[in-house]
């Protein structure tokens, strides 16, 4: 299936059951986050979570929290758990997209979108934990490494990634 026409929009509550599937598909169960964790990052973060959408139909998402902390290994942060969307900085918790849609340049839109909200909210930066295999993916969409992380979500190695938008408008 080709991309064709992507629409890039901040989440609605009848999203749910396409973004749990989205999210299923893009990490495993040790690390995935739940329905209602899903549910609750709706609810309480919508403009810091944004849906790829291809004719009617949810292909990815990207979501996150806005948090005054510069440490994002805290699990609880993935709860929701020390949110404030007055906040200094974004958090990328999670990005992906259905297999079939991949490669086509959907998931570098949806961090576009992400970081183009936070330069909006007036954040200084963004950040964003991945994988060893994803570091230079991100370095190309302007993230810096900053290192591994203390974190071990799902029994991972990840590393911390950050975005400055301090300076840039």
């Amino acid at each position: 299936m080709q991309a064709g026409d992507i629409l890039i929009r901040n989440v609605r509550p009848q999203d749910l059951d396409d973004c749990c599937t989205v999210e299923t598909s893009g990490f495993s169960a040790e690390e995935m986050a739940s329905r209602e964790t899903i549910k609750l990052r709706i609810k309480t973060f919508p403009q810091g979570f944004f849906v790829a959408e291809i004719g009617g139909r949810v292909v990815g998402m990207a979501n996150g929290a806005s948090t005054n902390k510069n440490d994002i290994s805290d699990e609880e942060l993935k709860q929701l758990v020390g949110h404030d969307p007055l906040g200094k900085n974004m958090v990328l918790f999670a990005l992906a997209v259905l297999p079939e849609f991949q490669r086509q340049g959907i998931a570098r839109r949806l961090v576009e979108r992400f970081v183009e909200e936070a330069k909006q909210s007036k954040k200084k930066k963004v950040f964003l934990m991945c994988k060893q295999h994803l570091i230079a993916y991100y370095e190309r969409l302007g993230f810096s490494h900053m290192g591994l992380s203390r974190s071990t979500h799902g029994g991972s190695q990840w590393h911390e990634l950050c975005l400055s938008l301090e300076g840039k408008e």
